[in-house]
């Protein structure tokens, strides 16, 4: 198998000021999103790293890494975009404004119309968070998974009281078999990828997502550092990639971060999107097999597809070893760093971060970055060890060993 890193530089970026694709994530509807999530007693922000010895290392000015493993008590950040979808779409049904929204008046308005019923197809996260928010309004959930779904993840969807259903599919076919199910049975689909006539509840999850965004520039500020000048964001279909940048690319117009949009190379949809370079997605079939299970998804999000051509400047595709490598890293910080226990989907940017100053055949891809003393560089963790045993496999046992210990030996 090639474990080479590979990357491209988009040649279709435009300048900020094209906003055509990001108008759904305009800050209005994401400050909306940001007080309903408060409005949860689970609410808290979660915590933004400064891992200052490791930029030392690196040669970079600041080093930043939005840890996900607190959210909700859910380990991940998905329940940001399914609870503000399932808000919005209770919400539009209560004819009752963004601003208006709240688990308590949902949850009434829900227990007043009757059994309803949410669908949707995951590797874990997002299903698990979907769970969790039809619970807390009194509905149920119903959550497809791919063939392979690790156990714990299965469990811990269970444990919020959804119906979880290990399919013998892929991940894309999974989703598919869930609006198949949604539509037959009168549910509605809670699901992160668009087509068309579906685009309203994957809009709103992305706009859900920008909590976490918006959370982590009000905390630099705190720090008293400037925004990002970089900005490194794992893709599975592209949803919180395309927030992430649209989010950023109506705020900082005039001083929009370098985007490195990061995929799982079994399933680089995106990579494989700007690689041809002519504006269309790309898809990738087969069995979508890695260990990045958050990003096993082979099929682009139109929506976060036509935000990332138009304004993200580099898409990599990394091999299972640097997502591995990344949570080794995170896990056993330099003396004096904060340990952040990152899943295999949390820690792949920060993988690659590290391949860049390691690798040699990466000296292209640092300097189209122009990464150096100036650079300050916004990760986000968007999981824990969501899996344990994956988790100590990687990091306890070794497994997935990176290819730089060959090339420094």
């Amino acid at each position: 198998m090639d474990d080479t890193i590979k990357w491209v530089a988009n040649n279709l970026a435009r300048p900020a000021t094209d906003t055509a694709a990001t108008a759904f994530l305009g800050s209005q509807d994401l400050a909306a999103a940001r007080r309903f999530h408060a409005s949860f007693p689970e609410y808290a922000p979660t915590p933004l790293r400064s891992l200052e010895r490791l930029a030392a290392r690196l040669g970079i000015g600041g080093l930043y890494i939005k840890d996900e493993a607190h959210r909700f008590g859910l380990n991940a950040f998905k329940a940001l975009g399914g609870s503000w979808a399932i808000a919005r779409h209770l919400g539009r049904q209560l004819a009752l404004a963004p601003g208006e929204l709240s688990p308590g008046r949902l949850a009434a308005a829900a227990a007043a119309a009757g059994p309803l019923t949410f669908a949707t197809a995951t590797d874990g996260n997002h299903g698990r968070g979907v769970a969790w928010t039809a619970r807390r309004l009194g509905c149920r959930a119903v959550v497809y998974l791919p063939k392979g779904a690790a156990r714990h993840r299965v469990d811990a969807i269970r444990a919020e009281g959804a119906e979880a259903i290990v399919t013998p599919l892929n991940y894309d076919d999974a989703v598919r078999l869930a609006a198949d199910d949604a539509r037959r049975h009168g549910w509605t689909l809670v699901q992160d990828t668009a087509w068309e006539g579906y685009q309203d509840i994957p809009a709103w999850i992305m706009q859900g997502y920008g909590t976490m965004v918006a959370e982590a520039l009000d905390q630099l500020r705190a720090l008293g550092a400037p925004p990002p000048t970089h900005v490194f964001v794992q893709a599975g279909v592209g949803a919180l990639a395309g927030a992430v940048q649209g989010y950023l690319a109506n705020l900082l117009p005039d001083a929009r971060p370098h985007t490195v949009v990061v995929e799982a190379a079994q399933a680089d949809c995106l990579y494989r999107s700007a690689l041809a370079g002519d504006g269309r997605p790309r898809s990738v079939g087969g069995d979508l097999d890695t260990v990045m299970a958050g990003l096993a998804c082979g099929e682009p999000n139109p929506l976060g597809w036509n935000i990332l051509r138009s304004h993200s400047e580099t898409f990599a595709s990394c091999p299972d070893w640097v997502a591995a490598l990344g949570m080794r890293l995170l896990g056993a910080p330099l003396a004096g760093d904060p340990r952040i226990i990152s899943g295999e989907s949390g820690a792949v940017t920060a993988g690659l971060l590290l391949a860049l100053v390691r690798d040699g055949s990466l000296g292209g891809l640092r300097r189209h970055l122009g990464l150096g003393a100036g650079s300050r560089i916004l990760l986000f963790s968007t999981e824990g060890d969501t899996d344990p045993d994956s988790y100590r496999r990687i990091v306890w046992d070794g497994q997935l060993a990176s290819p730089l210990a060959r090339l420094e030996a």
